[in-house]
Parts: structure tokens; sequence; C-alpha cells
């Protein structure tokens, strides 16, 4: 192939690249022609019936936040596997983000324990590939779609440490329970040293008056995995009554079946 035939080819995979990410985002530039609209709410409204139908039937469950960038040798990567096999002995499924780090160590403990295991992937430019310890998953564009879904099917949430993203998810869900958008559900934040200077920030917020201080009762923070479970555990069995609580089942003349794809 001649130099100009490279230059040709390389030129048409650039703007490829640009046209696709300038489609991804254009959502995000103001007011779009009418089509351009009404097409984004098609595949929003897609996304977000393709999760419900998907984890409708999972049953009552527990979602895991944390970083993808943590190896298995790694402290919060073995502590996040052991948390979720102990809470797949209680009879919840794990939902993760479906990615590695504390993702994959949370599927994984599930996945070894015999709990069934959830991933809600995101579609990233550089692609995030799910975990191989899922039961499920369902592939996502869009963020706020996955979050929905996230928090919807959840009886609580165990943050471990992680960056922006799951700072997001953190904050994200102790909004909706102190504004009661949803119930009460229990958070923990496992690492007190890594989540202290989130905490003194909170403290200082305290002091301002932008938060109660009974809204820092909304979640525990622990190092300790049996006592993340146990406070789980009764926070949930109880309140909720998830002993009453069962998974439904498809019903075939819906076209309804347990939808994501099976590793």
């Amino acid at each position: 192939m001649s130099l100009w035939n490279r230059y040709q080819q390389y030129r048409r995979l650039l703007l490829l690249e640009d046209k696709k990410r300038r489609k991804i985002h254009t959502f995000l530039q103001g007011p779009q022609s009418r089509e351009t609209e009404f097409f984004f709410a098609l595949k929003v409204w897609w996304e977000f019936i393709s999760g419900f139908r998907s984890l409708h039937f999972i049953g009552p469950s527990i979602t895991v936040f944390g970083s993808a960038r943590f190896e298995e040798d790694h402290f919060y990567y073995k502590a996040a596997r052991e948390f979720s096999a102990k809470i797949s002995e209680l009879g919840f499924a794990i939902i993760t983000g479906g990615g590695p780090g504390i993702m994959e160590a949370a599927n994984r403990g599930a996945f070894e324990r015999g709990g069934l295991s959830i991933g809600c992937n995101i579609i990233l430019p550089k692609e995030q590939i799910e975990n191989p310890y899922l039961d499920r998953y369902v592939n996502f564009s869009y963020f706020f779609v996955r979050k929905v879904l996230l928090v919807k099917y959840s009886f609580g949430f165990a943050i471990f440490p992680g960056g922006f993203g799951t700072l997001d998810e953190l904050f994200e869900t102790l909004t909706l329970i102190q504004t009661k958008k949803i119930e009460e559900f229990p958070v923990v934040l496992f690492g007190k040293e890594y989540w202290k200077p989130i905490l003194d920030m909170m403290d200082k917020m305290t002091e301002e008056g932008t938060i109660l201080e009974e809204d820092l009762s909304l979640f525990l923070v622990t190092d300790s995995v049996d006592e993340a479970v146990e406070y789980i555990r009764n926070q949930t069995f109880n309140k909720f009554e998830i002993q009453k609580k069962r998974a439904i089942k498809p019903i075939s003349v819906f076209f309804e079946r347990f939808s994501g794809k099976r590793r």
C-alpha cells in the first residue's frame, strides 16, 4: 500500500471516530433537531426497559460499588470478595457495575459461593469488558440509566474505596435516602482510613448547616467484613421483611424471561 493510500485510510478512521464521538455526545450540546431528540429519548427508554426486564426477576439484592483499579492481591479486593460471599449466604443477589477491581471481587465472592451474581456493565470508548464471574449482565450506554438500575433493585449498598464514579454513586445514593426518594436502606462505607477525609468534610458540612447531624447516621463506616454483613442483615431482614420477598417468576405469555446474557 502506498504512503498516500495509508494516509487516506488513517484519515477515514479519524473521521469515523470523530463522527462516532460526536454522535455519542450530541445530546449534551443543547437543543438538537426534533428527530435527534426523539430517537435519543427512544434509545434511553429502550435501555430502561431492557434493564427492567433483565433485573425484574432476580429477587432481593445488595449493590456493591468501588474502584475498577484494584488487583486481586489488594486488601480491598479480598475484603469485597469475602463480604459478597457472606452476603450471598444470606440469600441476596449481588449487583455491581460488572467490570474489574472491586466489581469483579464482589461478583466473584457471590459466584464462588453459589449466589446470584449480576453485572450492569457500562459501554465506554475504551470498552469496559464484563468480568468472568457473572451469571447475568446487562450493557448500558448511559451512566444515568445504569445508576438507576444499580439502585432500583437493591435493599442495601456497600461502598468500597473508589474514584470519581464511586463518589458519585455514594452521594447520589445518600441523597436519595436523605430526601426520602428511596427507603432508608443500609449503606456501608468500607475502609475507615480511606473515607476519613470525606467524613471530615461531612463534619464540616454539618457545622456549616448544609446537612443535618442526623444525616451522618445514614451509613456505617467499618473495617470489618463481619460487622458490615451483620449491619446489612439487621437493617434488612426485619425492617423490610426480606424473608417474605421472593424473586418474581417470568410469565412466558408476556414474553418474559431472565433476559440478561448468561456467561
